[in-house]
């Protein structure tokens, strides 16, 4: 089992609908955060491809001089999501619920998660749904930092240290046959876990693990 079911749980077991009833127009990491991940967008997304941007909101950091055929949304909030500029289609789903995603089989060249993969509790199965509507030879792109609604992660990812983070989605990833080995992006934080706690100034720790599903042999 990828998951103990006590590392799934979470200190506040309401319902995710009503946590983000309410839309949050924020950024959730800060500046150099968002344009590292923009750059690694650009270096690894091709034009004219189709995106799938999961759990997402009203930002997706896509880079604007990059045109795509089509960039469909999901998140938790329909408010944010209809806010966002990139996006051609969203819908809006608890993956804790119902983790089925209604999209055909290889139907998007790259599917992209950005700080949200802490609260899944079932990332076997997301992440199974992932790979099925990758195109062969696409890309999921998972990134994170070190912050979170910390009542919303999942035990497993409160627990852990960045590092460990890292390993747990690397797992996520190696639980589904036909993913290729992950590719990991690490730039940790400067300051000390204690100066991070007490909120004093320096960049978030940037993490992406990246991941193609295998062409498919004839």
């Amino acid at each position: 089992m990828l998951l103990q079911p006590e590392q799934r749980t979470k200190l506040d077991e309401s319902s995710d609908t009503l946590f983000y009833d309410l839309p949050r127009f924020v950024t959730h990491v800060d500046d150099a955060f968002i344009q590292r991940l923009t750059d690694l967008y650009r270096e690894r997304l091709s034009p004219h491809s189709r995106i799938f941007d999961m759990m997402s909101s009203w930002v997706s950091h896509l880079p604007t001089d990059l045109e795509f055929a089509w960039v469909e949304g999901h998140g938790m909030n329909a408010e944010e999501l209809a806010k966002n500029p990139r996006l051609n289609h969203y819908f809006v789903q608890n993956l804790n619920e119902n983790p089925k995603l209604p999209l055909e089989d290889q139907s998007f060249d790259a599917v992209l998660n950005t700080v949200s993969v802490q609260y899944l509790q079932q990332p076997e199965v997301v992440f199974a749904e992932i790979y099925r509507i990758l195109k062969p030879g696409g890309i999921a792109i998972v990134s994170f930092s070190n912050r979170m609604f910390y009542q919303k992660a999942i035990s497993a990812w409160r627990d852990a240290s960045e590092s460990q983070r890292v390993e747990l989605v690397k797992r996520y990833v190696e639980s589904v046959p036909g993913f290729g080995r992950p590719e990991v992006i690490a730039q940790p934080s400067t300051l000390p876990p204690i100066l991070q706690m007490l909120g004093l100034a320096g960049s978030d720790p940037f993490y992406a693990v990246i991941a193609e599903r295998m062409e498919l042999l004839c």
